[in-house]
C-alpha cells in the first residue's frame, strides 16, 4: 500500500497550484464582487492541459484520470473556488458523453472542450425537483427525425456560457419513474432556448449559474446519449463520479483555511504572546488538520479506485458528505481565529466561508448522501 503520489501527479499538483496563484489569485476579489465569469483564465488553463484533464488523450484530454482531476480541483480550490469552478466544470456533462455516447459524439464534443474552444454544461435540476431526480418534468417528444424539447431547468452551472448541454428529459412518459428519462445533447444556439443568469449567490460568485427554458427546441435524435429510457441510471452514475470533484473542492478550500489560520495564529498577538499558543486556538487548528487529512485520504482513495477499475461509489458519497462538513467547519474556524478581521473582505476567509456552504448542497445534499450510504449499509 503506497500513499505517495507518482512523480507525474506531484508535478501536476505543483503546476496547478502555481497556475492558480499566478493567474487566478489577482482576480479573485474582483470576480467575486462583480459575479464575473473568466473565459480568458479558462482558456489559459486549457492551454496548460488542465481543462477536462480526466478525458483520455484520444479525445483531446490529458489522460490524467479521476485522481488527476481531483488533484487539479483541489489545487484550484485552494486559491479560488469560484474561478476554479469555471475551469473544473468546463467539461461538466461530458462525463455522460464519454461513458455512454457514440464515437462520433465523443470526437465532436470532447476535444473542443479540452482545447478551451467550447464549454459544456449538464442541464439536470429543475425548479420543482433537485435531489428528486426522478421528478424532473422536462419532456422530449419525437417528431420525425427530431426531439422537440419543452421544460425548464435551474441552477445550471455554465448555463449562459456553455456551447452545448447534456439535458435530462422524459422520452418515455408511459414507463415507470426511473425508466422514463433519456439524456440528449442540445447545442445552445438552437432556437427556443432562453438562458437567464442567476445573480445574488452567497458564494462561488464568479461561477456562471443560470435558469434555462426550452420552448419547442428541436434537436436531431442522433443527439441521444446512450440508451433511450436509460437516462436515470446514467445520471446516477454521472453523480457517482462528479461527487468526488465536489469533495476535492472542499479539500482545497479547507486546506486554504488551515494554511492562512496557522500563519495568522503565529503573527497575531494577544496578552503578550501569539494566539496560536493558546489551547483554544490549538484545538481549532488541530481539528481542522485532522478533518483535512481524513478527507484527503478518502478523496484520493475514491478517485484511485475508479482509475484502477475497482470503483466504490459509496466512498464517493462518503467523500462528498465529509467534504461539505469539513469545508464548513474549517471556514467557520478560520473566521473565529481571525476574529473581527475575518469578517472583513480584506481577508479571504470571509469569502471561503460563503463559498463553503454550497459544498453541502450541490451534487447531492448531505441528507441525500446519508440516504445513499445508509441504503448500502442496510443492503
Amino acid at each position: 500500500m503506497d500513499f505517495n503520489l507518482t512523480d507525474e501527479m506531484t508535478m501536476l499538483k505543483e503546476m496547478t497550484y502555481k497556475f492558480a496563484e499566478n493567474e487566478i489569485a489577482p482576480f479573485s476579489s474582483e470576480c467575486d464582487k462583480e459575479e464575473k465569469y473568466t473565459p480568458e483564465i479558462r482558456k489559459k488553463a486549457a492551454d496548460l492541459g488542465i481543462v477536462g484533464a480526466w478525458i483520455p488523450e484520444k479525445y483531446g484530454g490529458a489522460g490524467m484520470g479521476i485522481l488527476g482531476q481531483a488533484i487539479i480541483t483541489e489545487q484550484l480550490s485552494r486559491v479560488d473556488m469560484g474561478i476554479g469552478t469555471n475551469i473544473i466544470t468546463a467539461s461538466f456533462g461530458c462525463e455522460s458523453i464519454y461513458l455512454y455516447g457514440t464515437e462520433e459524439q465523443k470526437q465532436k464534443y470532447l476535444s473542443k472542450v479540452c482545447s478551451g474552444e467550447w464549454v459544456s454544461s449538464g442541464a439536470f435540476t429543475e425548479p420543482n425537483a433537485g435531489t428528486d431526480a426522478a421528478g424532473y418534468q422536462t419532456r422530449a417528444v419525437r417528431d420525425g427525425d427530431d426531439f422537440v424539447i419543452n421544460g425548464s431547468k435551474i441552477f445550471i452551472t455554465n448555463g449562459t456560457v456553455s456551447d452545448f448541454m447534456v439535458v435530462q428529459a422524459i422520452t418515455q412518459p408511459d414507463e415507470k419513474r426511473h425508466k422514463r428519462f433519456s439524456q440528449i445533447i442540445v447545442e445552445t444556439n438552437r432556437e427556443g432556448i432562453t438562458r437567464t443568469k442567476l445573480r445574488g449567490k452567497m458564494g462561488i460568485r464568479a461561477s456562471d449559474t443560470a435558469q434555462i427554458s426550452f420552448e419547442d427546441v428541436r434537436v436531431p435524435q442522433s443527439n441521444l446519449v446512450g440508451t433511450d429510457g436509460n437516462g436515470f441510471p446514467q445520471l446516477m452514475h454521472f453523480f457517482d463520479i462528479t461527487r468526488i470533484m465536489v469533495a476535492a473542492q472542499a479539500l482545497g478550500l479547507s486546506q486554504a483555511c488551515l494554511d492562512v489560520s496557522v500563519k495568522y495564529s503565529k503573527e497575531r498577538y494577544a496578552f503578550g504572546q501569539p494566539i496560536g499558543n493558546y489551547q483554544a486556538t490549538m484545538t481549532k487548528l488541530t481539528e481542522m488538520a485532522i478533518k483535512i487529512e481524513a478527507l484527503r485520504n478518502l478523496v484520493y482513495k475514491a478517485a484511485w479506485l475508479i482509475d484502477s477499475g475497482k470503483p466504490d461509489y459509496t466512498l464517493s458519497a462518503m467523500a462528498k458528505y465529509l467534504g461539505g462538513q469539513t469545508a464548513v467547519f474549517c471556514a467557520n474556524a478560520a473566521i473565529e481565529i481571525h476574529g473581527g478581521y475575518g469578517y472583513m473582505d480584506e481577508y479571504s476567509v470571509q469569502k471561503w466561508y460563503r463559498d463553503a456552504k454550497i459544498l453541502e448542497l450541490y451534487e447531492g445534499t448531505k441528507e441525500a448522501e446519508i440516504m445513499a450510504i445508509g441504503r448500502v449499509l442496510q443492503s
